[in-house]
């Protein structure tokens, strides 16, 4: 069953280009040690909510949006070897610093999931 790993980060607008091309790099790291897919996604239509949603999730900032993103595996254990190798990627070396990012590292979240449904 394939298995994903999905993060919400928000990311001030004046760094979604910087943010943009550090997420370039980083899935092609991922792809070639075989994800399946990496997906980026800036908001576009997310509101506040009534008790939770995107923004209220990140405690989002004025002049900040939302990213969602997500990589695709074939199952957990695809999804343990790929981050083994990714770690050990010499192209990750000065990539995973949380200070030189262009986002808030301590407002973002993450988790693995079991895919549910795929259509």
């Amino acid at each position: 069953m394939r298995y994903v790993d999905g993060f919400v980060i928000p990311v001030p607008k004046r760094k979604v280009e910087a943010y943009r091309r550090m997420a370039q790099k980083f899935a092609k790291v991922w792809r070639d040690h075989g994800a399946l897919g990496v997906i980026e996604s800036v908001a576009d239509d997310v509101k506040p909510g009534k008790w939770t949603s995107f923004p209220q999730a990140v405690k989002l900032k004025p002049g900040e949006t939302v990213v969602f993103s997500y990589i695709v595996y074939k199952s957990r254990a695809h999804r343990d070897r790929v981050n083994a190798k990714v770690m050990k990627d010499p192209r990750m070396k000065g990539m995973g610093d949380m200070k030189d990012m262009p986002f808030d590292a301590k407002r973002m979240f993450w988790g693995g999931f079991k895919v549910l449904v795929a259509a």
